[in-house]
């Protein structure tokens, strides 16, 4: 029973250890791998998660994954390992997004409205056919949500905002072509 308790006090200590450490990785510093070679810059600290860019990638990791090593902040993959894992998950999303991207498939917006359905694909070239008009986007410009919705990467106010935006530049266009006259 003494042992127990030891282990589980030890346990406990490493937990609070590492978790106050986690704490002081602070934006600008250098993290670390398993072999002492640098994975990349902290650019952001934020809700237990911190952003670090390897360079190809900002990868959010929870604050728990880091350990204190000799020259700062360490974690137990290194930046190949690192890239490597979200590439995958950046190819996996991005095939679950052009599967869902499909003519006539309904748009969620950003903020969770209605945004319209896909109206043609030309390539990377996507038309958005919302109510107040069409809206040309690019493929990046899409996402599947956890629930399998193909969404926009905007909300409904800057789909409009765009939409509008190229009905003026239109307007303004042809009432210049207008005002000329041929000599």
């Amino acid at each position: 029973m003494k042992i127990a308790k030891f282990a589980a006090a030890a346990i406990a200590a490493a937990s609070l250890a590492t978790a106050a450490y986690a704490a002081e990785v602070s934006v600008g510093a250098t993290v670390y791998g398993p072999e002492g070679n640098p994975v990349g810059t902290v650019e952001s600290v934020a809700d237990g998660i911190v952003t670090v860019d390897t360079g190809k990638h900002k990868a959010p990791l929870p604050a728990s994954a880091f350990g204190e090593g000799e020259t700062g902040p360490t974690i137990t993959v290194t930046k190949a390992q690192l890239n490597t894992m979200l590439d995958e998950q950046v190819a996996a999303a991005n095939a679950r997004r052009d599967a869902a991207l499909v003519a006539m498939a309904a748009v969620a917006s950003a903020d969770g409205q209605n945004a319209g359905t896909i109206d043609t694909i030309e390539g990377d070239d996507i038309i958005l056919a919302r109510p107040g008009g069409k809206v040309s986007l690019l493929r990046e410009h899409f996402a599947v949500d956890a629930n399998g919705q193909l969404m926009v990467l905007y909300t409904v106010q800057q789909l409009d905002a765009t939409i509008a935006a190229a009905a003026n530049a239109g307007a303004a266009a042809d009432s210049g072509a207008e005002g000329e006259t041929a000599e």
